[in-house]
């Protein structure tokens, strides 16, 4: 058997990112071959993925970032909250989120497949799942181009936003303030033309239902219907909410006061809480 050095064995720990133990195990069943000792760590990372695969990746970190015109926001998923704000963890999905400015690629299994380090994405995603021993997913990736875009990251990692808008010279404060109203209000649309008709008729049914329920007389259960998808509009849509520093005005009307010609072009929002 070779004899296993500590150098070699930190070598390979700070190639792979696999424990000391796991790398002194790989060396020596590789009797010192420090490439075959990386596939070995990868299989077994790999094995240790497909382990977990049935596992709930319901924690993670999500981010977003801008370059010029371009903004993408992803969310990388894990099992607990101990691994989604370890700092390596939050470094791996930065880089992720790297290329994907860099790259923009159409859609989030066109990210899967883009190259990491002469590897597929996917596949490198696979290998760090094994390394940090929970199961891990690229759950979300969308991205929004227009004249001005901005992110916003909420403190912790577990919230992001981006928001476009139709002028360059947006101020940057109004800019910040939309962003953050949208995470925090959750707006399902723009404005009443984004909502689609299948929701306005799912919150009439809703309406409907809950005015029988209460026993409203049926010639007016449709008349309070129509005034609860209304009130939804109002609530969810980004310029008909109540802008959250000051209740007094709407999102609308606080973007006009800036600027009267601007406008909201679109918006991403992604939460794993």
């Amino acid at each position: 058997m070779a004899d296993i050095k500590a150098a070699d064995v930190a070598k390979l720990r700070k190639s792979t990112g696999a424990g000391m133990m796991d790398c002194k195990k790989a060396l020596q069943e590789a009797d010192g071959d420090f490439d075959k000792a990386i596939d070995l760590i990868r299989q077994k990372g790999k094995a240790i993925a497909n382990k977990r695969a049935d596992r709930e990746a319901s924690e993670g970190c999500v981010l977003a970032k801008v370059d010029g015109n371009y903004g993408a926001l992803i969310s990388l998923n894990c099992e607990t909250d101990f691994v989604a704000k370890n700092e390596k963890f939050i470094k791996f999905t930065t880089s992720i989120l790297d290329l994907a400015v860099a790259e923009k690629p159409a859609d989030l299994e066109a990210l899967k497949a883009l190259s990491m380090n002469g590897k597929v994405l996917a596949d490198v995603i696979t290998e760090e799942s094994g390394t940090i021993g929970e199961k891990l997913e690229l759950a979300y990736f969308d991205f929004i181009q227009a004249e001005k875009v901005q992110p916003y990251n909420h403190i912790g990692n577990n919230l992001a936003t981006l928001v476009g808008f139709s002028k360059a010279d947006v101020a940057e404060q109004v800019a910040k303030d939309v962003a953050m109203q949208i995470a925090a209000m959750a707006p399902v649309a723009v404005d009443e033309a984004g909502v689609s008709a299948e929701v306005i008729a799912k919150e009439k049914e809703i309406g409907r239902a809950k005015a029988i329920e209460e026993g409203k007389p049926e010639n007016i259960v449709d008349r309070i219907a129509e005034g609860m998808v209304k009130k939804f509009l109002k609530e969810s849509t980004l310029l008909n909410q109540e802008f959250t520093k000051d209740n007094k005005k709407t999102v609308a009307q606080y973007i006009q006061e800036a600027d009267k010609d601007l406008k909201v072009t679109g918006f991403k929002r992604f939460s794993v809480k």
